[in-house]
C-alpha cells in the first residue's frame, strides 16, 4: 500500500497522492478531473476497457467490482477510495476499507442499494429530520398482493435492488395490475408506493466531512421525462423558502444519523399542499448537481475529493443562476440518420457551458452529456435552455 498518509495539508505533496474510484461512468470522469485539478492521481477500478472515466485517469484497473485482485490493486495504489455509482457491492467495499479510507462507506452504500432498508431508514430518521417517505408495503409474493390497502393504490411498483432512471419502475391502479407488474418483472421483491399529489421534485446535495462537519447546497428543482432527468433548476422557480428550508435541515439529518462521509444526494417530493417527502437517495454525487460545476465555488465532485481526503469542506456558494440540461442520445438521430449535432450553435449560446462523456456509442435513452446555462438571472439561463433545446430538436 502506498506510504502517502492523508492529511490536512496540500494535496499535491510529493510523490502526488493516487485516489481511487469504483466505477468508470461519467460521475468517475468528473470525479476524476476534479480530483487531477487538486493535484491527486487518480486510478479506476472498472469492468469495462473503454469507459469515460479510464480516458481521463492515470490508471484503470480493469477488472469486475467483486474481482478480489483487482480490488486489492486498487487498495495498494491508493490513500482513499470512493464510487461513483450505488450498485457497487458493499463487500468490496468492505475489503477496500481493511487497508485504505473508504466514503462512503459499505453501510451508507448499501442502504441506499435497498428500497426496503432506505424506507425503514427514513423511517427511522423522522424524529430528527422531520420528513417521512411515501407508505409504501413490501411484495414479496403474491400473497402480498392480496393484502394491499385499498388506500395504497393507485401507486408505483419498484424492484427493492437495481432501479435507476425510470428502469424497475410500473405504475399501477389496481390489484390485477400490481400483480401483472409483479409477475413481468420475475416476481423479485418489490415495494409498492402511494402515488401522491406531486406539486414538483427537488434534490439535496449535501456533504459530510470525516470530522463530522456538513454543509448543504441550494435546492435544486428538478424535471423528469420518461423517468430520466431531463432539467435542473437552480434556484428553483417553485421553491419557497420554508420548503428550501426544511428540505436542506432534513438532508443534514439524515447525512448525520447515516454516519456518512462524502457527498450525498436526497430527493424529495414537495406536495400539492406543501407537505414534504423523502423519496430517495444517491450515495454519490448526482445528475442533478452537475450544475456545480460552473456555478458554484466548489463543485460536487471536488467536494467528494475533499471529503475522502479529509480536507476541509468547499464552500458551496451559488454565483450565478443555472439551468442544467441533460444531452441524451436521443439528439444523435433525425428520423433514422445518425448525425453529430450542432455543438458550434450551442456553445455560441450566452453562458452554455457544454459536458461531453466521451461516450462514442449514442442510443436513445443514454446519458451522453450535460450543459449548464449560467446567467445573471435565472430568466435570462432559462431563455439559452429554450434556444439550445430548438437548436436540438427537443421538446422545451
Amino acid at each position: 500500500m502506498s506510504n502517502v498518509k492523508l492529511s490536512p495539508s496540500l494535496p499535491t505533496a510529493n510523490p502526488a497522492a493516487w485516489l481511487g474510484v469504483m466505477g468508470g461512468g461519467q460521475l468517475g470522469r468528473m470525479f476524476a478531473q476534479a480530483a487531477q485539478s487538486m493535484g491527486y492521481q487518480v486510478a479506476v477500478l472498472e469492468p469495462s476497457g473503454d469507459c469515460p472515466a479510464g480516458q481521463v485517469a492515470q490508471r484503470l484497473v480493469n477488472a469486475a467490482y467483486e474481482d478480489a485482485a483487482g480490488l486489492d490493486a486498487l487498495a495498494a495504489q491508493c490513500v482513499a477510495v470512493t464510487t461513483e455509482f450505488e450498485n457497487v457491492p458493499a463487500d468490496s467495499l468492505s475489503r477496500l476499507a481493511q487497508a485504505v479510507f473508504v466514503a462512503p462507506n459499505a453501510h451508507g452504500v448499501s442502504v441506499a442499494q435497498d428500497r426496503i432498508a432506505e424506507k425503514s431508514f427514513f423511517v427511522s430518521c423522522a424524529p430528527k429530520s422531520g420528513v417521512l417517505p411515501a407508505p409504501h408495503k413490501v411484495i414479496a409474493s403474491l400473497e402480498d398482493i392480496e393484502a394491499i390497502a385499498d388506500d395504497l393504490l393507485p401507486g408505483i411498483l419498484k424492484t427493492v435492488r437495481m432501479g435507476y432512471d425510470g428502469k424497475g419502475q410500473v405504475r399501477v391502479k389496481t390489484r390485477e395490475e400490481v400483480r401483472a407488474a409483479f409477475e413481468g418483472m420475475g416476481q423479485v421483491t418489490c415495494l409498492l408506493e402511494k402515488m401522491l399529489p406531486l406539486a414538483y421534485e427537488v434534490s439535496v446535495l449535501t456533504a459530510r466531512g470525516a470530522d463530522g462537519a456538513s454543509v448543504v447546497y441550494p435546492i435544486a428543482e428538478n424535471v423528469h421525462r420518461d423517468g430520466i432527468l431531463f432539467t435542473t433548476t437552480v434556484p428553483g422557480p417553485n421553491v419557497s423558502a420554508d420548503s428550501a428550508r426544511k428540505a436542506q435541515d432534513a438532508a443534514q439529518a439524515i447525512v448525520a444519523e447515516l454516519g456518512y462521509v462524502g457527498v450525498l444526494c436526497i430527493e424529495f417530493f414537495v406536495l400539492a399542499d406543501g407537505t414534504l417527502v423523502v423519496n430517495e437517495m444517491a450515495p454519490r454525487p448526482h445528475n442533478s448537481g452537475h450544475y456545480t460545476i460552473d456555478a458554484c465555488v466548489t463543485s460536487q465532485f471536488a467536494q467528494q475529493v475533499r471529503a475522502m481526503a479529509k480536507l476541509p469542506l468547499g464552500d458551496v456558494r451559488q454565483h450565478s443562476p443555472a439551468v442544467m440540461l441533460n444531452i441524451l442520445g436521443d439528439v444523435w438521430f433525425d428520423g433514422e440518420s445518425e448525425s453529430e449535432p450542432a455543438w458550434d450553435k450551442i456553445v455560441a449560446l450566452p453562458g452554455a457551458c457544454l459536458h461531453l462523456y466521451g461516450k462514442d456509442d449514442p442510443r436513445p435513452g443514454r446519458k451522453m452529456g450535460h450543459i449548464t446555462f449560467v446567467a445573471p438571472t435565472l430568466a435570462e439561463a432559462r431563455q439559452q435552455l429554450a434556444a439550445a433545446c430548438a437548436i436540438l430538436g427537443i421538446a422545451p
